[in-house]
Protein backbone atom coordinates (compact mmCIF):
# COMPACT_ATOMS: atom_id res chain seq x y z
CA UNK A 1 0.00 0.00 0.00
CA UNK A 2 1.77 3.51 -1.12
CA UNK A 3 1.00 6.17 1.38
CA UNK A 4 2.08 8.59 -1.00
CA UNK A 5 -0.72 8.65 -3.82
CA UNK A 6 -2.67 12.28 -3.28
CA UNK A 7 -6.66 12.24 -4.15
CA UNK A 8 -9.28 14.59 -3.72
CA UNK A 9 -12.45 13.45 -2.13
CA UNK A 10 -14.72 14.70 -4.91
CA UNK A 11 -12.37 12.35 -7.02
CA UNK A 12 -13.24 9.01 -4.90
CA UNK A 13 -17.08 9.46 -5.67
CA UNK A 14 -16.98 8.17 -9.46
CA UNK A 15 -18.59 4.96 -10.45
CA UNK A 16 -21.34 3.06 -9.14
CA UNK A 17 -24.75 2.19 -10.97
CA UNK A 18 -27.51 4.65 -10.46
CA UNK A 19 -31.03 2.89 -9.65
CA UNK A 20 -34.16 4.76 -11.04
CA UNK A 21 -36.85 6.04 -8.60
CA UNK A 22 -39.47 4.28 -10.53
CA UNK A 23 -42.01 4.24 -7.67
CA UNK A 24 -42.60 0.67 -6.71
CA UNK A 25 -43.32 -0.80 -3.80
CA UNK A 26 -39.69 -1.83 -3.23
CA UNK A 27 -37.87 -0.80 0.29
CA UNK A 28 -34.30 0.28 0.00
CA UNK A 29 -32.04 -1.81 2.62
CA UNK A 30 -28.52 -0.83 3.28
CA UNK A 31 -26.20 -2.31 6.20
CA UNK A 32 -23.93 -0.03 8.07
CA UNK A 33 -20.66 -1.90 9.31
CA UNK A 34 -17.42 -0.18 11.14
CA UNK A 35 -15.11 -0.27 13.36
CA UNK A 36 -16.21 0.10 17.60
CA UNK A 37 -16.63 3.84 17.98
CA UNK A 38 -16.47 4.80 14.59
CA UNK A 39 -19.59 6.51 14.38
CA UNK A 40 -22.09 4.14 12.92
CA UNK A 41 -25.09 4.92 15.39
CA UNK A 42 -24.79 8.60 14.85
CA UNK A 43 -23.87 8.49 11.25
CA UNK A 44 -27.44 6.53 10.90
CA UNK A 45 -29.06 8.82 12.91
CA UNK A 46 -27.86 12.18 11.32
CA UNK A 47 -29.01 10.21 7.58
CA UNK A 48 -32.58 9.58 8.95
CA UNK A 49 -33.33 12.99 9.99
CA UNK A 50 -32.02 14.53 6.52
CA UNK A 51 -33.89 12.06 4.38
CA UNK A 52 -37.05 11.75 6.07
CA UNK A 53 -36.91 15.44 4.91
CA UNK A 54 -35.30 15.07 1.36
CA UNK A 55 -36.48 11.98 0.28
CA UNK A 56 -39.05 10.35 2.50
CA UNK A 57 -39.63 7.92 5.87
CA UNK A 58 -36.44 6.32 6.86
CA UNK A 59 -35.92 3.79 9.22
CA UNK A 60 -33.82 2.16 11.84
CA UNK A 61 -32.73 -1.61 12.63
CA UNK A 62 -30.33 -1.38 15.97
CA UNK A 63 -28.34 -4.24 16.20
CA UNK A 64 -26.05 -6.29 18.91
CA UNK A 65 -24.95 -9.41 20.67
CA UNK A 66 -26.62 -8.14 23.78
CA UNK A 67 -29.74 -6.79 25.11
CA UNK A 68 -30.75 -3.09 26.59
CA UNK A 69 -29.34 -1.58 24.13
CA UNK A 70 -28.37 2.31 23.91
CA UNK A 71 -28.14 2.80 20.57
CA UNK A 72 -32.07 1.94 20.46
CA UNK A 73 -32.55 4.30 23.16
CA UNK A 74 -30.43 7.64 21.86
CA UNK A 75 -32.40 6.95 18.26
CA UNK A 76 -36.11 7.08 19.88
CA UNK A 77 -34.61 10.10 21.72
CA UNK A 78 -34.09 11.99 18.12
CA UNK A 79 -37.50 11.13 16.86
CA UNK A 80 -36.66 8.23 14.62
CA UNK A 81 -38.14 5.44 14.06
CA UNK A 82 -36.11 2.19 14.97
CA UNK A 83 -36.54 -1.97 15.29
CA UNK A 84 -34.19 -3.44 17.46
CA UNK A 85 -32.56 -6.86 16.72
CA UNK A 86 -30.84 -7.53 19.79
CA UNK A 87 -28.61 -11.14 21.02
CA UNK A 88 -26.99 -12.11 18.33
CA UNK A 89 -25.46 -10.69 14.59
CA UNK A 90 -28.06 -10.00 12.07
CA UNK A 91 -26.60 -12.60 9.86
CA UNK A 92 -27.40 -14.99 11.70
CA UNK A 93 -31.39 -14.09 12.22
CA UNK A 94 -31.93 -13.48 8.63
CA UNK A 95 -35.66 -14.14 8.88
CA UNK A 96 -35.83 -12.14 11.61
CA UNK A 97 -34.16 -9.16 9.35
CA UNK A 98 -36.55 -9.80 6.39
CA UNK A 99 -39.93 -9.56 8.95
CA UNK A 100 -38.15 -6.17 10.46
CA UNK A 101 -37.63 -4.65 7.00
CA UNK A 102 -41.16 -5.46 5.48
CA UNK A 103 -42.86 -4.30 9.16
CA UNK A 104 -41.65 -0.83 8.79
CA UNK A 105 -42.20 -1.05 5.20
CA UNK A 106 -45.69 -1.67 5.55
CA UNK A 107 -46.30 -0.51 9.23
CA UNK A 108 -44.19 2.53 8.94
CA UNK A 109 -44.38 3.34 5.23
CA UNK A 110 -40.31 3.34 5.32
CA UNK A 111 -38.76 3.47 1.41
CA UNK A 112 -35.24 3.44 2.89
CA UNK A 113 -34.45 1.17 6.31
CA UNK A 114 -30.55 1.04 7.65
CA UNK A 115 -29.18 -1.49 10.12
CA UNK A 116 -25.89 -1.94 11.77
CA UNK A 117 -23.86 -4.60 12.92
CA UNK A 118 -21.82 -5.24 16.18
CA UNK A 119 -18.85 -3.25 16.16
CA UNK A 120 -16.20 -5.72 14.91
CA UNK A 121 -18.65 -7.82 12.75
CA UNK A 122 -17.76 -8.87 9.58
CA UNK A 123 -19.55 -11.34 7.08
CA UNK A 124 -22.84 -8.98 6.11
CA UNK A 125 -22.12 -8.98 2.77
CA UNK A 126 -22.20 -12.53 2.83
CA UNK A 127 -24.63 -13.70 5.06
CA UNK A 128 -27.45 -10.37 4.56
CA UNK A 129 -26.91 -9.01 1.26
CA UNK A 130 -26.34 -12.04 -0.84
CA UNK A 131 -29.39 -13.80 0.38
CA UNK A 132 -31.68 -10.74 0.23
CA UNK A 133 -30.69 -10.49 -3.31
CA UNK A 134 -31.64 -14.20 -3.92
CA UNK A 135 -34.59 -14.15 -2.00
CA UNK A 136 -35.95 -10.92 -1.80
CA UNK A 137 -35.36 -9.29 -5.56
CA UNK A 138 -38.54 -8.19 -6.27
CA UNK A 139 -39.29 -6.53 -3.04
CA UNK A 140 -35.93 -4.99 -1.26
CA UNK A 141 -33.36 -3.72 -3.24
CA UNK A 142 -29.63 -3.48 -2.12
CA UNK A 143 -28.09 0.29 -1.33
CA UNK A 144 -24.33 0.01 -1.10
CA UNK A 145 -22.80 -1.67 1.86
CA UNK A 146 -21.32 1.08 3.58
CA UNK A 147 -18.29 0.95 6.19
CA UNK A 148 -17.56 3.92 8.63
CA UNK A 149 -14.03 4.54 9.91
CA UNK A 150 -12.82 6.93 11.69
CA UNK A 151 -9.44 7.94 11.88
CA UNK A 152 -7.89 7.15 15.38
CA UNK A 153 -8.72 3.22 14.20
CA UNK A 154 -7.72 4.22 10.79
CA UNK A 155 -4.50 5.13 11.55
CA UNK A 156 -3.94 1.69 13.13
CA UNK A 157 -3.38 -0.02 9.31
CA UNK A 158 -1.75 2.97 7.63
CA UNK A 159 2.21 3.15 7.31
CA UNK A 160 2.62 5.17 10.88
CA UNK A 161 1.10 1.57 12.32
CA UNK A 162 -0.59 3.92 15.23
CA UNK A 163 -0.42 2.33 18.64
CA UNK A 164 -3.50 2.74 20.22
CA UNK A 165 -3.51 -0.33 22.81
CA UNK A 166 -5.87 -2.81 20.61
CA UNK A 167 -4.39 -6.10 19.74
CA UNK A 168 -3.38 -7.07 16.21
CA UNK A 169 -6.29 -9.66 16.44
CA UNK A 170 -8.60 -6.56 16.26
CA UNK A 171 -6.73 -4.90 13.30
CA UNK A 172 -7.07 -8.21 11.45
CA UNK A 173 -10.83 -7.53 12.15
CA UNK A 174 -10.45 -3.67 10.75
CA UNK A 175 -8.74 -4.73 7.58
CA UNK A 176 -11.86 -7.51 6.78
CA UNK A 177 -14.27 -4.71 7.38
CA UNK A 178 -12.70 -2.36 4.71
CA UNK A 179 -12.79 -5.47 2.40
CA UNK A 180 -16.53 -5.72 2.53
CA UNK A 181 -17.31 -2.28 1.29
CA UNK A 182 -19.41 -1.29 -1.89
CA UNK A 183 -18.56 2.62 0.27
CA UNK A 184 -16.14 3.93 2.87
CA UNK A 185 -16.96 6.74 4.69
CA UNK A 186 -14.44 8.87 6.54
CA UNK A 187 -16.19 9.85 9.58
CA UNK A 188 -15.16 12.60 12.41
CA UNK A 189 -14.05 15.16 9.56
CA UNK A 190 -14.56 17.99 12.42
CA UNK A 191 -11.81 16.54 14.14
CA UNK A 192 -9.21 16.69 11.37
CA UNK A 193 -7.42 19.67 9.03
CA UNK A 194 -8.10 20.01 5.53
CA UNK A 195 -4.02 17.81 4.73
CA UNK A 196 -5.21 15.51 7.14
CA UNK A 197 -8.33 14.71 5.24
CA UNK A 198 -6.71 14.49 2.34
CA UNK A 199 -4.46 12.15 3.31
CA UNK A 200 -6.67 9.52 5.19
CA UNK A 201 -9.17 9.44 1.95
CA UNK A 202 -5.55 9.11 -0.43
CA UNK A 203 -4.61 6.02 2.02
CA UNK A 204 -8.05 4.65 1.84
CA UNK A 205 -8.19 4.68 -2.23
CA UNK A 206 -4.89 2.77 -2.19
CA UNK A 207 -5.68 0.31 0.24
CA UNK A 208 -8.79 -0.29 -1.53
CA UNK A 209 -8.74 0.84 -5.13
CA UNK A 210 -12.46 1.08 -6.75
CA UNK A 211 -13.83 1.58 -3.92
CA UNK A 212 -15.85 4.92 -3.73
CA UNK A 213 -14.84 6.95 -0.36
CA UNK A 214 -16.88 9.86 1.45
CA UNK A 215 -15.93 12.50 4.18
CA UNK A 216 -18.42 13.62 6.74
CA UNK A 217 -18.93 14.58 10.46
CA UNK A 218 -21.97 12.86 11.38
CA UNK A 219 -21.75 14.96 14.68
CA UNK A 220 -21.85 18.23 12.47
CA UNK A 221 -23.99 16.79 9.87
CA UNK A 222 -21.43 18.19 7.11
CA UNK A 223 -21.37 15.29 3.87
CA UNK A 224 -24.93 14.41 5.18
CA UNK A 225 -26.64 15.21 2.28
CA UNK A 226 -24.14 14.13 -0.34
CA UNK A 227 -24.08 10.70 1.17
CA UNK A 228 -27.71 10.65 1.17
CA UNK A 229 -27.39 10.96 -2.07
CA UNK A 230 -25.15 8.68 -2.91
CA UNK A 231 -27.04 5.81 -1.15
CA UNK A 232 -30.46 7.02 -2.75
CA UNK A 233 -28.59 6.73 -6.18
CA UNK A 234 -26.31 4.17 -6.05
CA UNK A 235 -27.00 0.09 -5.63
CA UNK A 236 -24.10 -2.72 -4.02
CA UNK A 237 -22.51 -4.01 -6.50
CA UNK A 238 -22.71 -7.74 -4.29
CA UNK A 239 -19.29 -8.40 -4.24
CA UNK A 240 -17.84 -12.07 -3.51
CA UNK A 241 -16.68 -11.77 -0.25
CA UNK A 242 -16.41 -14.32 2.47
CA UNK A 243 -14.99 -13.92 5.69
CA UNK A 244 -12.05 -16.26 5.81
CA UNK A 245 -13.04 -18.44 9.47
CA UNK A 246 -9.44 -19.36 10.08
CA UNK A 247 -7.37 -19.66 12.97
CA UNK A 248 -7.14 -15.52 13.05
CA UNK A 249 -10.49 -14.59 12.92
CA UNK A 250 -10.96 -17.10 15.88
CA UNK A 251 -8.24 -15.41 18.02
CA UNK A 252 -9.84 -12.17 17.30
CA UNK A 253 -12.94 -12.73 17.72
CA UNK A 254 -11.32 -14.11 21.06
CA UNK A 255 -10.29 -10.97 22.01
CA UNK A 256 -13.63 -9.38 22.90
CA UNK A 257 -15.97 -9.11 25.78
CA UNK A 258 -19.37 -7.93 26.02
CA UNK A 259 -20.90 -6.17 29.11
CA UNK A 260 -24.41 -5.05 29.32
CA UNK A 261 -26.46 -3.65 32.63
CA UNK A 262 -29.73 -1.73 33.07
CA UNK A 263 -29.91 -0.35 36.24
CA UNK A 264 -31.62 2.19 38.25
CA UNK A 265 -30.02 4.64 41.14
CA UNK A 266 -31.78 7.05 43.79
CA UNK A 267 -30.23 9.12 46.21
CA UNK A 268 -30.32 8.15 49.89
CA UNK A 269 -31.39 11.06 51.21
CA UNK A 270 -33.62 12.15 48.14
CA UNK A 271 -31.36 14.95 47.14
CA UNK A 272 -30.98 15.82 43.66
CA UNK A 273 -27.56 15.88 42.94
CA UNK A 274 -25.28 16.42 39.55
CA UNK A 275 -25.82 12.85 37.49
CA UNK A 276 -23.21 14.14 34.67
CA UNK A 277 -20.94 13.73 37.31
CA UNK A 278 -22.22 10.40 38.20
CA UNK A 279 -22.08 9.20 34.92
CA UNK A 280 -18.39 10.61 34.57
CA UNK A 281 -16.77 8.65 37.88
CA UNK A 282 -18.69 5.42 36.47
CA UNK A 283 -16.87 5.96 33.39
CA UNK A 284 -13.97 6.72 35.13
CA UNK A 285 -13.80 4.33 37.40
CA UNK A 286 -14.03 1.58 34.43
CA UNK A 287 -11.21 3.12 32.97
CA UNK A 288 -9.09 2.94 35.74
CA UNK A 289 -9.65 -0.82 36.50
CA UNK A 290 -8.98 -1.51 33.51
CA UNK A 291 -5.79 0.37 33.16
CA UNK A 292 -5.05 -1.54 36.68
CA UNK A 293 -5.46 -4.82 34.38
CA UNK A 294 -3.49 -3.45 31.26
CA UNK A 295 -6.75 -3.81 29.67
CA UNK A 296 -8.62 -1.85 27.16
CA UNK A 297 -12.36 -0.90 25.58
CA UNK A 298 -12.61 -0.18 22.38
CA UNK A 299 -16.27 1.17 22.98
CA UNK A 300 -17.91 1.53 25.98
CA UNK A 301 -21.23 3.65 25.90
CA UNK A 302 -23.66 4.91 28.48
CA UNK A 303 -27.67 6.21 28.36
CA UNK A 304 -29.57 7.72 31.64
CA UNK A 305 -32.50 9.26 31.86
CA UNK A 306 -34.18 11.56 34.43
CA UNK A 307 -37.58 11.57 33.34
CA UNK A 308 -38.60 15.15 31.41
CA UNK A 309 -36.94 14.35 28.36
CA UNK A 310 -33.55 14.89 30.07
CA UNK A 311 -30.71 12.55 29.54
CA UNK A 312 -27.38 11.97 29.14
CA UNK A 313 -25.26 10.39 26.54
CA UNK A 314 -22.01 9.48 26.63
CA UNK A 315 -19.01 7.05 25.40
CA UNK A 316 -15.14 5.96 26.05
CA UNK A 317 -13.24 4.59 22.60
CA UNK A 318 -10.40 3.47 24.77
CA UNK A 319 -8.41 4.26 28.40
CA UNK A 320 -6.07 6.83 26.69
CA UNK A 321 -9.17 8.72 25.43
CA UNK A 322 -11.39 11.61 27.41
CA UNK A 323 -14.86 10.62 28.08
CA UNK A 324 -16.96 11.97 25.18
CA UNK A 325 -20.45 13.46 25.96
CA UNK A 326 -22.82 13.86 23.41
CA UNK A 327 -25.63 14.81 25.32
CA UNK A 328 -25.81 15.84 29.33
CA UNK A 329 -28.49 16.39 32.24
CA UNK A 330 -29.72 19.38 32.06
CA UNK A 331 -31.12 20.11 35.64
CA UNK A 332 -30.09 17.92 39.07
CA UNK A 333 -31.90 15.20 40.19
CA UNK A 334 -32.24 12.71 42.83
CA UNK A 335 -32.44 9.20 40.31
CA UNK A 336 -32.02 8.33 37.08
CA UNK A 337 -31.92 4.62 35.13
CA UNK A 338 -29.08 3.78 32.83
CA UNK A 339 -28.00 1.80 30.48
CA UNK A 340 -24.64 0.54 29.64
CA UNK A 341 -23.32 -1.19 26.92
CA UNK A 342 -19.21 -2.07 27.05
CA UNK A 343 -16.87 -4.02 24.63
CA UNK A 344 -14.28 -4.56 26.15
CA UNK A 345 -10.46 -6.21 24.86
CA UNK A 346 -10.53 -8.05 28.35
CA UNK A 347 -11.32 -11.65 30.08
CA UNK A 348 -15.47 -11.59 30.96
CA UNK A 349 -14.49 -12.26 34.87
CA UNK A 350 -12.34 -9.24 35.31
CA UNK A 351 -14.15 -7.43 33.60
CA UNK A 352 -17.31 -8.38 35.55
CA UNK A 353 -15.65 -7.22 38.94
CA UNK A 354 -14.43 -4.11 38.21
CA UNK A 355 -17.60 -2.94 36.45
CA UNK A 356 -19.27 -3.82 39.85
CA UNK A 357 -16.61 -2.39 41.60
CA UNK A 358 -16.71 0.45 39.51
CA UNK A 359 -20.06 1.10 40.66
CA UNK A 360 -19.90 0.55 44.54
CA UNK A 361 -17.12 3.02 44.15
CA UNK A 362 -19.52 5.88 42.75
CA UNK A 363 -22.61 4.70 45.14
CA UNK A 364 -20.48 5.15 47.87
CA UNK A 365 -19.25 8.57 46.11
CA UNK A 366 -22.16 10.06 45.81
CA UNK A 367 -25.08 8.42 48.35
CA UNK A 368 -26.58 6.42 46.16
CA UNK A 369 -28.93 3.21 46.30
CA UNK A 370 -28.39 1.00 43.17
CA UNK A 371 -30.96 -1.56 41.70
CA UNK A 372 -29.43 -3.54 39.07
CA UNK A 373 -32.46 -5.18 36.51
CA UNK A 374 -29.84 -6.78 33.92
CA UNK A 375 -26.20 -7.77 33.59
CA UNK A 376 -25.14 -9.79 30.74
CA UNK A 377 -21.23 -10.24 30.55
CA UNK A 378 -19.29 -12.93 27.97
CA UNK A 379 -16.53 -13.83 25.59
CA UNK A 380 -17.53 -14.52 21.93
CA UNK A 381 -15.53 -17.68 22.98
CA UNK A 382 -16.78 -18.56 26.94
CA UNK A 383 -17.48 -22.16 26.87
CA UNK A 384 -20.64 -22.64 27.28
CA UNK A 385 -22.50 -19.71 25.46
Amino acid sequence: MSENIRISPEASLQGGRPIPRDGSDCVRFMVVSGFLGAGKTTTMIALAEYMDRAYGKVALIANDLGANLVDTKLTQTKGCTIEEIASGCICYQMDNVIDKVRRLRDREGAFFVMSDIPGCGVGALDHVYHRLADECAGEITLAPFTVIVDPERLRMIMPEKADIHLPEELVYLLKLQLEEADLIVLNKADLLTGEDIEHYVSFLKEACPDVPVMVISALEKTGIAELAGFIVSHESALKNFSVRYDEKFFEAEGKLTWYNRRMFMKTLDGSAIDCNAVVEDLIEGVRMGLIERKRNVPHLKTFATAGEGDFNKCSLIGVDYDIEQAAAFEGSHDRMSMIINARAVCESRPLARLMDDALDEICDQHGLDCQVFFTECFGMTDEGR
